[in-house]
This record gives C-alpha cells, sequence and structure tokens, in this order.
C-alpha cells in the first residue's frame, strides 16, 4: 500500500513498484485522512509513506497501522531517527530510485517471511479444531500445564484457546508483528495489556477466574528488550 499526498510522487512510486517482480500495489492513497478511513478493509503486507505530509504526517500515520511494516520515504533527513523509533523497515531519500527501492524491499522480504501476510490471518491448531487468527488477536500466551508443547493463548475477544503443538520461536514469527513480545521462557504477552513491572515481574491488565490481575513472570534475558520497546511508545 502507498500514501503520498503528492500525486506526481505517488505515480511514480507506484510506477517503481509496478516495475519490481513479486510487488502488487493493492491501493494507493494521496491522504491520510481516507487511508486510515478505509484501514479496516484493508489487506496489505507493506506500507510505503511519505512522512512530510499536511494534517497528519506519515510517522503519525504509520504508529495507527497495528504494527505493520513500513518503509518511509521523505526528502527530508532530519525525520530518519524517529522513523527508526518506530522500527521502520526502512528510511529511503526522495528522489526514490529503483535500484534503492528495490535494497528496501529486500529487507521487507527478510522480516515478513514469503507466503505469509504480516497483517493477513494465519491457520492455527487448536483444541477446538482449526482457527484463524490475526497478529493483534493474542493478548497473553503460556506454555500449557499439561503439555509443554502447547500454548494456552489469552485472545482480545476474551476467550481463551490451546495452540497445538506450537513452539515459542513459531508463536513469536506469526504474532510478533501483533505487538506479541516474549517478557520469559513460558511466557509472551501483548505491550497493550502492560500495566506495571518491576525487576522480574509483570503485572497485566487482565484478569483470572477470581478477578485478580494476571501476573507473569519477566526474564532477566528478556527485560532488555522490554525496556527497548517501552522506551518507543
Amino acid at each position: 500500500m502507498l500514501l503520498d499526498d503528492e500525486l506526481p510522487g505517488l505515480t511514480y512510486l507506484k510506477m517503481l513498484c509496478e516495475r519490481l517482480p513479486g510487488v502488487e500495489v493493492v491501493k494507493a492513497f494521496n491522504s491520510p485522512e481516507t487511508l486510515l478511513r478505509e484501514l479496516p478493509t484493508l489487506d496489505f503486507d507493506l506500507c510505503i509513506l511519505d512522512i512530510d505530509m499536511p494534517g497528519m504526517n506519515g510517522l503519525q500515520v504509520a504508529e495507527l497501522l497495528g504494527g505493520r511494516p513500513v518503509i518511509f520515504t521523505t526528502a527530508y533527513h532530519e525525520y530518519a531517527a524517529e522513523a527508526f523509533d518506530l522500527d521502520a523497515i526502512d528510511y529511503v531519500r526522495k528522489p526514490v530510485r529503483l535500484e534503492r527501492l528495490e535494497q528496501a524491499l529486500r529487507k521487507v522480504a527478510a522480516r515478513v517471511p514469503v507466503g505469509r501476510s504480516a497483517a493477513g490471518p494465519v491457520s492455527v491448531n487448536t483444541d477446538r479444531g482449526k482457527a484463524l487468527l490475526h497478529p493483534g488477536d493474542i493478548l497473553l500466551a503460556r506454555t500449557a500445564e499439561n503439555d509443554s508443547r502447547d500454548k494456552e493463548a489469552w485472545l482480545r475477544d476474551g476467550t481463551k484457546v490451546l495452540l497445538k503443538n506450537m513452539t515459542f520461536d513459531r508463536l513469536m514469527d506469526l504474532f510478533e508483528q501483533g505487538g506479541l513480545l516474549r517478557v520469559s521462557k513460558r511466557e509472551a504477552i501483548a505491550l497493550s495489556v502492560l500495566r506495571f513491572f518491576d525487576h522480574d515481574t509483570i503485572t497485566t491488565t487482565l484478569l483470572d477466574g477470581d478477578g485478580r490481575p494476571v501476573v507473569v513472570s519477566l526474564g532477566e534475558s528478556y527485560r532488555a528488550e522490554l525496556l527497548r520497546r517501552i522506551g518507543k511508545r
């Protein structure tokens, strides 16, 4: 998906993308507001967007894309630090050259596995059968008590499912784009449910069966990444 408020630049960027094999432009916008209105209906792997736009700039738009990968384009170098604070895959100076765009898209391919949309649903095996889950659906995942190969997942709609034969490496590969963060050897949480944390525990906004906040462990080897991610917010 493309976003640039200047139509000549947007047309040129679309033309460059269409020259690259394996790249499909699903939609191009020249208005951030229009893009955000249509966002719930859009299915895309990547957004390439300008930063300097009137009203709402590209940095603000990127924060509303639900963790989807972004590549920023801009004629100005002063936005670079902010762009990478948002975990942008790349930052391309205008005028965009075909070779430079191709280099940026190779970085996308390395981050987002081929054949799986970063924003679309993925099929997983659960104790209830096959399920389609979006990257942002899981709020908490922990190793199941009865079988360490399975993961108990607390979902955004309030339900719980058991993900069958799901390693944490596979879990993070599928759901990290939705904001899931590994916090211990046995647990991962969405940053959106973090309420408090100290040296070795995290108190979440989730409630257990008795109405008490769910507390998870914070492993020493995972603390630095948590602090890094929180520092971006």
